[in-house]
């Protein structure tokens, strides 16, 4: 696996590789790796791409300073999962790399950045669309892959493609879980032993709704889920929605729906917050 930490090189490397006719898979992150990123490598890999990771905590998308201090940042560790399945490129660049000159682009995604993560974590897309299209620039990729257990943030990504008429074409991967069925995030290490056994509430209410979406009414469904996730006092719940899957939009009728439907999830388990959903 090849390292990168400046723009200039990254660059002259990849276009020796365009040159030779070999189409650039992107799979970009803020490190603290787990399987569910290297699952993302390795469908890049599949796809017969060259597989480009970078790993980047970036500032702008922090709306707490402590979340961005406490972020862990693990990179050894990182390059070990890596080079285990066999990526082909790493770019770990500094912040003045990313971001020379001061941030003037400013996006506006409309309805899809007012709801639950929006609502929750003012100016966060912003920032990571800041840092998602400033990365877009620099690897310039064909494909680009990103994990469904960020769902909101998939779908803004698809928006900013669109708004800014990249050609790249946006790939969704299912969300890998641990054993018992917690959403693997780069958070969890910050779980304790029996915090990591209080957030498998989480998934067993995504799964559960799904199947009591057969015959409850979205408001049946939305009081059991809230009621079912605020029984442990260690937790705190920010919100449970049941949304449409294309404008993350609060369904009120299960049954009108027309298009894919989606139940969310953010909890906080104990000082470590954590994110899931699953379509119904």
């Amino acid at each position: 696996m090849l390292k990168f930490e400046t723009v200039i090189d990254l660059n002259d490397h990849l276009e020796k590789l365009r040159k030779e006719g070999f189409k650039i898979g992107f799979i970009p992150t803020m490190g603290a790796l787990h399987k569910g990123h290297l699952s993302l490598i390795n469908r890049a890999k599949e796809d017969n791409l060259i597989s480009v990771c970078s790993i980047f905590v970036n500032p702008t998308q922090f709306n707490n300073p402590d979340d961005l201090k406490n972020y862990p940042r693990t990179i050894e560790a990182d390059i070990t999962l890596l080079e285990s399945v066999t990526c082909d490129v790493l770019f770990f660049p500094s912040v003045r790399e990313i971001y020379p000159h001061p941030i003037k682009t400013f996006f506006n995604f409309g309805r899809l950045e007012t709801v639950m993560e929006g609502a929750f974590r003012k100016g966060h897309f912003n920032g990571m669309a800041t840092v998602v299209n400033r990365l877009f620039e620099i690897v310039k990729p064909d494909f680009a892959y990103f994990g469904e257990k960020d769902f909101q943030q998939l779908t803004i990504v698809k928006m900013l493609v669109k708004m800014q008429s990249l050609p790249i074409k946006i790939i969704g991967c299912e969300t890998l879980r641990e054993e018992g069925g917690v959403a693997m995030s780069s958070r969890n290490i910050h779980l304790s032993p029996k915090e990591r056994e209080d957030a498998l509430i989480i998934s067993q209410t995504l799964f559960k709704a799904k199947e009591l979406a057969k015959t409850m009414t979205a408001q049946e469904l939305k009081s059991w889920a809230i009621n079912n996730l605020t029984t442990n006092p260690s937790s705190e719940l920010e919100y449970f929605e049941i949304a449409d899957a294309e404008t993350l939009q609060p369904i009120s009728n299960l049954k009108a729906s027309t298009s894919k439907i989606r139940a969310f999830i953010a909890l906080k388990m104990g000082k470590t917050r954590l994110i899931d959903n699953l379509e119904l």
